[in-house]
Formats: C-alpha cells, structure tokens, sequence
C-alpha cells in the first residue's frame, strides 16, 4: 500500500469478486486510499478514467479472469487515445499450479490483448518482482506521453512474501537543457508570422494561466481540440471555436489561413483537425508536449518541442515579443455559432432548452461529462465552458462514459456540481452506475436526452434515401428505473417543467436522474429530420 500512497493514488476501481482477496483486505485497512466497488467492469474503467482525466493523477483498476478484462478494455483504449494515467492490476493464471475441480474456470492470461490499446504491459513473474513493477507501472503511466499501463499479476502472488526492499514510484521531470532555445526558436516564428494560432489539448489544462497570458501578449487566437473545451475560456476574447463536430467554414477561417499552428498538449485526433484537414502541408507546425508523436505521414514543415506545456509558455512569454494583433473574425463566429436560437415557438422540449436551462441554474465550476451521440453537439456548441478542468468527455466516441465518469469525478472532486449529459442508449450500457453513487453518497445529476429515436441513424436514412426504416424505439421510464436504484427520479415533457425541476434537483444531495423526452424532429443544432426528408422527397415529373 505505502507504492499506492506515495505515488498519490487516492482510489482503487474494481467490481470486486474473488480475485485479489488479500489485496482487498489491505486495502480496507487503507486510510489514504478508497476502494471503490462498481457495477459492471466498463464502469469501473470509465471511472478510473475519469479520475486520471481530472486530477492528472492514476487512478488503480483491477480487472479479474477474461470476461472481466475484455469488458473493461474500452475503458483502457480510452485512457490510451486521451493520455490519461492510468494503471491496471490484471489477474493472471497462478504461479503455484493449482488443480480446478470440475466446471471452475481457468483463469486466462489476457496481458498481450492489451498491448496494442496500452502504453505498457507487464508481466509478474516471482513475487519479489511485483513491488519494483507497481512502482514501475505507476511511473510510466505519467511519464512522457501519459496513459495506461496494464500489470499482469498472478492470482496468487498477492498473498505471498516477498524479500524484496519497497521501491518507490518517481517521476522525473523532462529534461530542460534546451527549453529555452526551443522558446527562443519558437519566439522567432511567432514573430514572424502574420497569422499564427494555437490549438490547445487536454494536456495543457494545467497551464491554463500562462496560456491566457500568453495569448493576450503575442495576440494568438486560441482553438480548444475536440472535447477539450476547459483547456481555454471559450468567453476570452481570443478564442476561435471549439475543433469539434459541424463547425461552419466561417469558424475555421482563422485556422485556414494560419501560416503557423502551435499545438500545445494534444496528439492531433481526427476530430480536432477535420478529419485531418487541419494543418495544412503549406502549414509550419509546432507540437509542444512530452512523448507527443509526430505521424511521419505529414507533409510539411513541424517541429516538435519535448517539454511541459506550462514551462515551454513560461519560456516564450520571456523571449517572444509582444503583439497587437486585432482579434479574429473567428471570435465573431464563435458568438454567433453558440448563440441558443428562439426555441419558444417549440411544443416539445428543445434539447437547446435544456442545456441553456442547465447552464443558467448550475454553477460556474460545474462539472459535465458527456458521452459520444448527437445529443453532445448541442453542449458542445451552447455550454460555453469557462471554469478550468470542467469538462470529461472521451474523444475516441466511446458510450456508455458519462454516467461513471460522472461518478468518478464526484468523489474526486466532492464540493463541487458534477451534471452527466448522456443519451439514452449510453444510460443503458453504464447507467447501473447510478447505484454506486447511491451507495457512495456521491449526488451526481444525470440529465437523459430521450427522443424515441436513433438519431444518427435516422439522419443517414432521411439524408440519403428519404425514408426511415427500423429508427424509432420506445421510451423508458428512466425516471422510475432511478428510483429503484435508490436515486431520485424526474421526467421531464413540458418545457415549462425543465427550470423548477432542475433546480430542484441541484438542491438536493441525492444522486438524480432527470428524463427529458426532446423532440424527435430535432437530431443535431442544425438538423431536423422533417426538413431532411421534405428535401430528398422525389419530385412529380414535370407536365
């Protein structure tokens, strides 16, 4: 336990069986570290995940037998493609050969599946091995390019002696002899752009002052990566947009006619630049962050600066001169783009009713989760996200994370308001996870976007061939299904009802699931499925 404590790991995920038993029992005699039992595996990973997401620290996953690590597996290649710290203690076939009586289960040795979805996997072999590996695997997983690190333990060695002295989990800070003349080379094309930009990722969330400054000083504006929209103030007055899904061209004009990009904490994903549009090979681009990967796919000139975000700005705040750049058009955009539209005329609750409900009652440092599906677009364009480390959203479209990721992050972080906005398909794959907020004491609000469609799906058919075939699904009672996991329970079909209910909910200190039945028509900010079909309607012939 003292490898756990000194390297900061306040809680342990697991759905606790009969793997670990020696483990467990050290841990409940613990005071540090909090064992958290979930529901379901997928649960216990997005959870961790989440944890190492907003606190930059691991957080330890168990995973037990096969079944057990293949469910848990989404979890781990999310804290691999978002560079999140984590550490998984997998349960691997015993040491000591052990005879299983008839219709038991051989434990699998699951360690090389993991291999490519992780940053690291490693194997105990011997007992003395395991400490100096734990201190190894919480070590790697927030060195360089953070994310998991996946230990193979045998199933027996937890209740073995070892002769072996304790290690120690250390983290040594990156190498900084030629920081400052990588600011200083940085500074140069800076000055001599006529329009640089930054994009900023979830690595550079602890260097959000120095980015602020930074910003105002060299005049630079600032594009947020997809889901990372905490990373910079979208209400600054250098803020160009978030690099997410259906932004308009008018909103990428700033990032389109860049003759420099600064990439600071963040690998690039498909999503933040277009579907790879984004930076051109005409483009100089700068990547600032540890083990950041450079694809050597990309034509055009890069750089890439090995170092933490914050120093780097720190450095380049001394020796890049400063700037009178007029704001960007792009700022101008961005207003108009997260402007809520007139939804009065509207029978059916609008999900921008709900987001703009939310964002009125709740408080300014709240913390909102979201899980991948259309919903999403409407609080990613119409939250405007001005509190650091506000937002947990995984950006490899992962369901089924808000709900546990909601969890997670409200026992990391007690005192303050934590919303998970997630559809219905997602509260059905994880939303068991409402229970162990109830068992926790940990008062999360769940708010579901419930239309009684598949609405991507019903988007592509009526795009495409003008019809719509097998989309529609019932609703259910979410409401009544919270209450029988001990939570409170609300529905919500009339606009008028959202605000009281709301805050009703944020008042009481009891995890809640609210149950917002939307309009159907309306699938994305911009999409109606009406307006779809009317225009792939075929026309009469002429006469």
């Amino acid at each position: 336990m003292r490898i756990l404590t000194e390297a900061r790991v306040r809680r342990v995920y697991a759905v606790v069986g009969e793997s670990f038993l020696e483990l467990l029992d050290a841990l409940l005699r613990e005071r540090e570290i909090t064992l958290v039992s979930a529901r379901h595996d997928a649960g216990a990973a997005f959870m961790a995940e989440a944890e190492g997401k907003l606190t930059e620290r691991p957080a330890v996953l168990l995973a037990s037998r096969g079944p057990s690590a293949a469910s848990l597996a989404i979890g781990v290649q999310t804290a691999y493609q978002d560079e999140t710290p984590m550490v998984v203690l997998l349960e691997t076939p015993a040491i000591e050969p052990v005879h299983l009586s008839s219709g038991e289960l051989p434990t699998s040795d699951l360690t090389a599946m993991f291999e490519s979805i992780a940053k690291s996997t490693l194997r105990v072999t011997d007992p003395d091995g395991l400490p100096g590996l734990l201190a190894h695997a919480l070590t790697t997983s927030q060195e360089g390019r953070p994310g998991p690190v996946v230990l193979g333990v045998p199933c027996d060695v937890w209740g073995m002696p070892y002769d072996a002295a304790k290690p120690m989990a250390r983290v040594r800070p990156p190498a900084s002899g030629t920081l400052g003349r990588s600011a200083d080379a940085v500074a140069q094309l800076v000055d001599e752009a006529k329009y640089p930009v930054v994009i900023v990722g979830g690595r550079a969330r602890s260097a959000r002052d120095e980015l602020i400054a930074v910003a105002d000083e060299l005049a630079l504006p600032v594009y947020n990566a997809f889901r990372r929209q905490d990373a910079f103030p979208e209400n600054h007055a250098r803020y160009a947009g978030h690099l997410g899904l259906g932004i308009p061209a008018r909103q990428l004009d700033a990032l389109e006619r860049a003759d420099l990009v600064l990439a600071l904490g963040t690998q690039l994903d498909e999503v933040t630049t277009q579907a790879y549009r984004y930076p051109t090979a005409q483009q100089t681009l700068v990547m600032v962050g540890t083990g950041i990967d450079v694809s050597p796919k990309r034509r055009g000139l890069t750089f890439r600066v090995d170092s933490e975000v914050e120093p780097f700005l720190r450095e380049l705040r001394e020796v890049a001169s400063p700037r009178t750049r007029r704001a960007s058009a792009a700022n101008a955009a961005v207003h108009t783009f997260m402007t809520p539209p007139d939804t009065s005329g509207n029978t059916r609750v609008h999900p921008v009713d709900v987001v703009r409900a939310l964002r009125k009652l709740a408080p300014e440092d709240t913390i909102v989760t979201s899980d991948a599906g259309n919903f999403a677009q409407f609080m990613h364009r119409y939250w405007c996200f001005t509190a650091p480390r506000s937002q947990l959203g995984p950006s490899n479209a992962a369901m089924g994370y808000a709900v546990p990721a909601a969890v997670a992050a409200k026992l990391a972080e007690p005192r303050r308001t934590v919303v998970a906005m997630v559809g219905d398909a997602g509260t059905l794959m994880t939303g068991q996870e409402i229970e162990t907020a109830v068992r926790y004491r940990a008062p999360v609000m769940v708010v579901v976007f419930q239309n009684g469609v598949h609405g991507a799906l019903a988007m592509h058919q009526a795009r495409t061939y003008g019809r719509l075939t097998g989309v529609s699904i019932p609703l259910t009672d979410f409401a009544s299904w919270a209450r029988g996991l001990g939570a409170a329970g609300y529905t919500v079909d009339d606009r008028e009802e959202l605000e009281p209910i709301i805050a009703s909910a944020l008042v009481r200190q009891r995890p809640c699931v609210i149950d917002v039945r939307t309009d159907p028509d309306v699938v994305t900010p911009d999409v109606r499925i009406s307006a779809l079909l009317a225009q792939a309607r075929p026309q009469p012939p002429a006469q």
